[in-house]
């Protein structure tokens, strides 16, 4: 049987690589889709073969799971909506705009017993996979310091800021460029070290005249101490990711946008292990291949979310999403106060 799927907004661009891989699916079809801009859903509509609808609970009426890329200011009403009538929800990052928005939703899904999933594509990515079981299956051993880097280089193209993208930078529709990207790196810092216990943190405008980049070192409850670099100013990059253990090191390469671009190395090597145990063998490439643009990651979360929901395991949950806001949030907190925030 196919999934009826309707798209309740379609500000994201995440949303179009997402309708592009359903298409392609014996197992999904494309229904009805609504935006607060009927411009915006008619060209979508027309663009991907969909039928435009002139309410969200139209599009949900229709629909057997509903895809939230909306601006993030609208999220949490399209998704409470969507799960009142206990439809299956894809909802785009960020979550929602607040903690308690997220919460709410949280709630909801728990007393609907609802599917939901929170798009984050870095879980479906192999090299992030094979990561993160290194890192849980003991391979480095104890692990006391990470690092990770997730960039793009948005801010430095005038089109973003005056065009259809520009509400990413906006306040009052998604709270700021760091509050928007990074919380793909606090989810999957989350998702390899466990739950977070505080944050120091720096936000601020740099190359850019409104707030670009965010620097935060967040301590797990396992102790381990975690940098989070976020820039919407980053013009290229190839280390994405370090983990440094007792007994052994794992480097990332080339998982971001700004890494896995047009500039790259001849020969790029996404995953590299070294153990302590086999110091002969020196940097061990785990064989990962680079994928032909950051577009295909993003393309697979439309996949994964089709055979999670068969599951009934969604990849992230609405929990995954509510606690890599809070954990931006409190970044922001941490900036603002000049002080370590508990989380």
């Amino acid at each position: 049987m196919k999934v009826r799927i309707g798209y309740l907004g379609v500000a994201h661009g995440h949303g179009h690589r997402y309708a592009q891989e359903f298409r392609g699916f014996p197992d999904a079809e494309l229904g009805r889709v609504w935006d607060p801009r009927e411009d915006r859903a008619r060209a979508f509509a027309e663009r991907f073969g969909l039928v435009p609808a002139p309410s969200p609970a139209e599009v949900i009426r229709d629909s057997d799971a509903v895809v939230v890329t909306a601006e993030t200011v609208h999220h949490a009403a399209l998704c409470l909506e969507a799960i009142a009538a206990k439809r299956a929800v894809l909802c785009q990052k960020p979550l929602a705009m607040t903690v308690q928005e997220c919460d709410e939703i949280v709630r909801a899904v728990a007393a609907a017993g609802t599917y939901f999933e929170t798009a984050f594509q870095m879980r479906y990515d192999p090299a992030n996979i094979r990561l993160r079981d290194l890192v849980r299956g003991g391979a480095i051993g104890r692990v006391g310091w990470a690092r990770r880097r997730h960039c793009i280089p948005a801010l430095f193209d005038r089109a973003f800021l005056e065009g259809e993208s520009r509400w990413h930078a906006d306040p009052a529709q998604n709270q700021g460029m760091f509050f928007d990207d990074a919380v793909h790196a606090t989810d999957f810092l989350r998702w390899v070290f466990g739950e977070p216990a505080s944050v120091v943190a720096e936000v601020g405008a740099l190359l850019a005249p409104i707030e670009d980049t965010g620097l935060a070192i967040y301590r797990f409850r396992s102790g381990v101490l975690a940098e989070l670099a976020n820039s919407s100013t980053t013009l290229v990059g190839e280390n994405t990711c370090e983990v440094y253990g007792d007994q052994g090191v794992i480097v990332q390469n080339h998982d971001d946008l700004v890494s896995t671009g047009a500039v790259r190395p001849p020969h790029p090597v996404l995953l590299k292990l070294y153990l302590r145990s086999a110091p002969e063998l020196g940097w061990q490439d785990q064989g990962l291949p680079l994928p032909p643009d950051h577009g295909t990651r993003i393309g697979a979360v439309a996949r994964g979310f089709l055979d999670a929901l068969a599951s009934g395991r969604p990849t992230a949950t609405a929990w995954d999403g509510r606690q890599a806001v809070a954990m931006v949030a409190g970044a922001y907190e941490a900036a603002r106060t000049a002080r370590r925030v508990e989380l």
